[in-house]
């Protein structure tokens, strides 16, 4: 493919490459590729990463609990980026805040239907039940009405606002890398308009803009609403991320550092961009107060409402015509899946072999639209 590996060879100089969009995908990519590629990064919003879905994000790294609503495959790749995560934190200059202590999944005696039916669903086989005192055990402060849970050891989760403050700063002031804020970014056929402005010469450009890329070139794309409180709590404290069984949907609590949490509800299928609803709001609010009445104290810091980019399968792909690759659709599973994505990207980028694990959980994980010569080449 033009201007693969061979313009750095020839030249001498750094393959010139194009990110748009400075969520979580286009801030790791970029981090992956900083020593390589000579690198301009594209952000509509002002740098701080507050409008994106992964600011509003909860950040659990739960591929089994997940499994109970989507395929086998993407219960496989959450499983490989559990084990690159560690790598990823390592290789950053400030400590984020990461924990692997499994996940806990509740329910009071009226929903042990759905935790049943839940349970069912997994793909794998990680898991316990256990009763009244083992749930006590691991979580000896909540509500002790609790006689039903499932106990998914593996599991894990990290601080996502903690991550992408210092992926910025590392970006910001690395020598290859011109991050350009405020900026509206269109793709057209010979390149970019970027604010009305025309800009060419880019080896690669690499979409990342989420459900951005709709407007332009992935009509494919929807919207999944996903609803998020975060709260202080000092009178709580939880070991874990805890799931509640409940009516609509499946409301998670995720412990954070300092005693702040995030909750909310998986998915609503919808593409409404209003504020959460009050029905909402007391929902959420009301389900981590029954898990453990220490919430009835918390301090309330924000309420918000996203939209998260999915494709009809609800499976994320990587999407190569000429010199544009597309990264998108991580549906609810950004944090699970983006370090795959990334690594994939980064290796077709690099010609180098692409770890085939990958492709065999998800065979549609890549979709070539020509040079399949190039394409069987780097695997």
């Amino acid at each position: 493919m033009s201007g693969r590996v061979d313009r750095s060879v020839q030249t001498g100089t750094k393959p010139k490459i194009a990110i748009l969009g400075a969520g979580l995908l286009g801030r790791l990519l970029a981090f992956s590729l900083k020593d390589e590629m000579q690198i301009d990064l594209f952000d509509q919003d002002d740098g701080q990463g507050e409008q994106s879905a992964a600011y509003l994000a909860a950040a659990m790294l739960a591929p089994l609990a997940e499994s109970a609503e989507s395929g086998t495959g993407i219960m496989r790749l959450g499983e490989i980026a559990l084990e690159l995560w560690p790598r990823i934190l390592q290789s950053l200059p400030k400590k984020v805040f990461f924990q692997r202590n499994g996940s806990l999944l509740l329910a009071f005696e009226q929903d042990r239907a759905s935790l049943e039916t839940l349970q069912r669903n997994l793909k794998g086989d990680n898991y316990r039940r256990i009763d009244r005192a083992e749930i006590a055990s691991l979580e000896p402060e909540i509500n002790q009405r609790f006689a039903h849970a499932l106990f998914l050891p593996e599991e894990g989760q990290l601080d996502n606002r903690q991550l992408l403050v210092v992926l910025g700063e590392v970006l910001r002031v690395h020598p290859h890398i011109d991050w350009q804020t405020r900026s509206h970014v269109r793709l057209c056929e010979q390149g970019l308009r970027v604010n009305d402005e025309f800009r060419n010469g880019y080896d690669w450009i690499v979409d990342c803009r989420g459900l951005g890329a709709a407007e332009d070139a992935q009509p494919d794309l929807r919207g999944v609403r996903g609803e998020v409180a975060r709260v202080h709590a000092p009178q709580v404290t939880l070991q874990r991320p805890v799931r509640l069984m409940h009516p609509r949907y499946p409301i998670y609590i995720a412990p954070k550092p300092d005693h702040h949490f995030v909750i909310g509800a998986t998915q609503i299928e919808t593409q409404d961009r209003r504020q959460p609803t009050v029905r909402s709001a007391l929902e959420l609010l009301s389900s981590c107060f029954s898990v453990h009445s220490g919430f009835a104290e918390a301090e309330i810091l924000q309420i918000q409402s996203g939209l998260r980019p999915a494709y009809l399968h609800n499976e994320p792909q990587m999407r190569v015509k000429g010199k544009i690759i597309s990264l998108n659709g991580l549906f609810r599973h950004g944090y699970l899946l983006s370090p795959v994505l990334v690594d994939l990207c980064r290796s077709y980028l690099l010609g180098q072999p692409m770890d085939q694990r990958y492709l065999h959980a998800l065979p549609e994980l890549l979709q070539i639209a020509d040079d399949a010569h190039a394409f069987q080449e780097a695997l």
